[in-house]
Parts: structure tokens; C-alpha cells; sequence
């Protein structure tokens, strides 16, 4: 039987948004890394759990961008 992951281990994320968030935004987003260019914003940071996961994900639904890409780097 295969291993399922461990969903309360942190991990490194990247996630693509569609639309630009300028640095002002930071404070909204703590740990992460804002880069915007060519019409994207790119947050790139540590998240602590799944639990922490779907908070940033609705963060996320609240500033209205569209989502384009989430990425697991680890």
C-alpha cells in the first residue's frame, strides 16, 4: 500500500495569479515573496499545514485575482 502524505508538514509553495499585486499587498501575504510582471504576480513562501493552505487560498479568493497555478516545490 502506498504512503499517503503527511498534510500537517510544512512545505514550500509557489502560487501564479493573473493580474498584478503590488508590494502594498505584502502585509496581506507574511512569509511570502510578492513578484508581479507581465500581467502575473507570483507569491512564493512556506505554508505550515493544509490547515494554513486554505487560508492563503481564500485570502486569495478575496483579492479577486484569478488564480492560474499552485505549485508544491518540496
Amino acid at each position: 500500500m502506498k504512503n499517503l502524505p503527511d498534510a500537517s508538514q510544512m512545505g514550500k509553495y509557489q502560487i501564479r495569479l493573473q493580474g498584478q499585486l503590488g508590494p502594498e499587498w505584502s502585509c496581506w501575504f507574511p512569509g511570502f515573496t510578492l513578484t508581479s510582471g507581465a500581467g502575473e504576480t507570483l507569491l512564493s513562501g512556506v505554508v505550515e499545514d493544509q490547515a494554513a493552505l486554505y487560508g492563503l487560498l481564500r485570502k486569495l479568493r478575496d483579492v479577486g485575482l484569478p488564480l492560474l497555478a499552485l505549485q508544491r516545490l518540496d
